[in-house]
């Protein structure tokens, strides 16, 4: 392939198309705080390979490693044990490819892989129907929002206090375009979730009422009355779940009578990447399968009889018309899809509950021995691996000296909910089959002397 670098010429033509007098103007949004003004810290201006390569490792070094001190972060990134085997099959050459395998031509094993997906994900959000095309569980949290408006035809979603702050601040930026209008608030350090609230607020303008399952505090709520509260004013629910798991344990969702129930896999085969990349989860009733975006694999059979696969539902751009589209941002995640299948195959439905089971009891044992501390109040008595703490400090600056002395306590209220001074002293504590008895045992000892 040839390459032709542009010329001093056409760099201006460029930016005399669109009005710019120069580049800088190109990066005028980015607030001068976070522009660089000259050589990054620490960095020489050249050096061999060899040397660059022993700074960054260097570099790389103090960075606190998940695996290798007690680790109790959660709020919708998980850290769960792997299998080995997951990652060996995913890298087997029929599956692992450069490209997004979304065509309709693609192979019977991937349309296979992606109908057993479909089938496992609708299994266990409960829903009669799943897809197999979301980026994240934030991003899919917004494509249901604006199916609800679709089925519906109205702009106005209810959302939860107990919904990830983040999934909000996604759905926020993208209603900027569509026009839908999202009534949000900040969650209170109460046992309940807001449940009775939701109800009260349901009115006919109402396309749907969004909560997550558990909640950003940990609590379980359930959600068949709220459900029947949306139908009665023909609203739907949306239910968020960031930790699949937990469905291993608790009832589904869908079992409720959720309408649509989105979620984020990451938890089941995906490793804990701080960011991605994930793999979004998306089931609803049958009746709206056809404004569910992304698509669908289906099961059918050939000319000679013969069992095989099809793209059934195809409603994203790159197959209709733009302003026919369900979705212009969902994906494939083909790998991560795969990697959450195989994990629940191996894992299966007695292992699933197995895995389940362990969380919990590891949460329980952790929220025991944390509340005995003097200054440490349990929030949420019902849970399933993560529960809220209500300390008698500022968790913030906790959570920074216990990281100091390697223990990644949890998620400080304060760093997701900077504006809300009465969640300032909350700590979100996950605890999964990774934490051990004398992770937890380390964490209440170096926390209780923390907060002496």
């Amino acid at each position: 392939m040839r390459y032709l670098p542009l010329t001093t010429d056409d760099r201006s033509a460029m930016l005399a198309t669109i009005g710019a007098a120069s580049i800088d103007d190109l990066f005028v949004d980015v607030p001068q705080a976070a522009r660089l003004d000259g050589p990054i810290h620490g960095l020489p201006g050249h050096a061999s390979e060899l040397a660059v390569e022993r700074h960054l490792t260097a570099l790389a070094r103090q960075n606190t490693v998940a695996g290798e001190v007690p680790f109790f972060l959660g709020c919708g990134a998980y850290r769960h044990h792997v299998p080995a085997s997951v990652d060996h099959l995913i890298q087997r050459g029929e599956f692992l490819t450069a490209y997004t395998p979304y065509q309709p031509e693609i192979a019977q094993g991937t349309l296979q892989m992606l109908f057993e997906f479909q089938t496992q994900v609708a299994r266990l959000l409960g829903t009669d129907v799943a897809n197999a095309s979301m980026y994240d569980g934030s991003t899919a949290c917004w494509e249901a929002i604006t199916m609800a408006r679709r089925v519906t035809k109205r702009a106005k979603a209810i959302v939860s206090s107990g919904l990830h702050p983040h999934y909000v601040s996604v759905a926020n930026t993208m209603a900027k375009f569509t026009g839908d209008v999202l009534e949000t608030a900040a969650p209170t350090l109460d046992a309940d979730p807001d449940t009775a609230d939701l109800i009260a607020r349901i009115d006919d303008d109402t396309s749907c009422v969004v909560v997550q399952y558990p909640d950003i505090l940990g609590r379980i709520g359930d959600l068949s009355e709220l459900a029947a509260a949306c139908q009665v004013k023909k609203a739907l629910l949306i239910a968020v779940v960031t930790e699949p798991v937990a469905l291993g344990a608790i009832r589904s969702p869908g079992e409720m009578g959720a309408d649509i129930v989105v979620g984020e896999g990451q938890s089941l085969g995906v490793g804990l990447q701080f960011g991605g990349p994930y793999v979004g989860l998306f089931g609803c009733k049958e009746k709206y399968v056809r404004q569910m975006p992304g698509r669908l694999c289906g099961q059918t059979q050939d000319a000679e009889g013969k069992r095989g696969f099809v793209l059934t539902l195809s409603t994203r751009e790159q197959h209709i018309r733009r302003e026919k589209a369900t979705s212009n941002i969902c994906t494939n995640s083909g790998l991560c899809a795969l990697a959450f299948s195989i994990h629940m195959t191996l894992l299966g439905e007695k292992g699933l509950r197995g895995l389940a089971e362990a969380n919990h009891l590891a949460a329980s044992a952790a929220a025991d021995r944390l509340a005995q501390l003097a200054g440490v109040e349990l929030v949420t008595p019902t849970f399933f691996n993560e529960f809220t703490l209500k300390l008698s400090k500022e968790a913030r600056p906790v959570v920074r000296t216990l990281a100091d002395r390697g223990i990644l306590a949890g998620v400080s209220l304060g760093r997701l909910y900077p504006d809300a001074p009465d969640l300032q002293n909350g700590l979100v504590v996950a605890v999964t089959e990774t934490a051990t008895a004398q992770d937890v045992e380390a964490l209440a000892r170096a926390l209780e002397e923390v907060l002496a």
